[in-house]
Parts: structure tokens; sequence; C-alpha cells
């Protein structure tokens, strides 16, 4: 009974955020209409894009993170910590794995884009 209880405790975890995540959407969506309609005549302000390199490096640097805390959590779990189960290092462990194949999966594309550059005719 304890490890349905986990499960449904991580269920309603999912659900909160969800509707949360959607929440946000809905702010954010009634806020970008209402500037749209309180000042239709402005020019919108052009954003600063950050570059390939600047995503790259916060990509590799989130993955850095997971992976960081997947094995705090590990460790802790190990060392018997209370305050940690086996469902949160299983889905740190998951989410860092995932993020990690992701990132390579880009790397990869990256590598084959520059080499069909470089065998490119000039």
């Amino acid at each position: 009974m304890v490890e349905r209880a986990d499960i449904n405790s991580v269920l309603s975890d999912i659900r909160s955020l969800r509707a949360q995540m959607m929440q946000n959407q809905r702010v954010e969506q009634d806020n970008a209409i209402q500037g749209r309609i309180d000042r239709p005549g402005r020019a919108e302000s052009t954003r600063e894009v950050p570059g390939f390199s600047d995503m790259l490096s916060q990509a590799v640097n989130q993955v850095n993170d997971l992976q960081q805390t997947a094995g705090d959590l590990r460790t802790a779990y190990e060392k018997g910590d209370p305050n940690v189960d086996i469902t949160r290092v299983m889905i740190a462990s998951q989410k860092s794995s995932v993020s990690f194949e992701a990132l390579t999966q880009v790397r990869n594309r990256v590598v084959q884009a520059y080499e069909d550059i470089m065998n490119m005719p000039v």
C-alpha cells in the first residue's frame, strides 16, 4: 500500500504542475492579447535573440545540472537519507539520461551539418 500512495502522490504532483503550466500559459496569452488591445499603434520592441553558442552552452549546463542532481540523490539514497525515496532517485536518473541522449543527438546533427558543409564543392 505504501507504493500505491507514492505513485498517487507522484501523479498528483504531475497533475498540479500541469495545471500550473496551463494557468501560466492562459495568463501569458491574456496579457499578450491585452497588450495588443491596449497599445495597438506602438511598435513592438525587439527582443535580443540568444546566439546558437549561448543556447548550446545553456543546454550543456542544464544536462550537467540534471546529472549532478541525479548523482547527489543516488548518493543520498545509498547513504540511507530518509528524505530521499527511490522514486525521486529513479525519476532524476531518467531525466538526466533522456537529456543526455537528446544532447548527444543534437551534437551528432551539428557534426553532420558541419561535415556536409565542409564537403560542399566551392
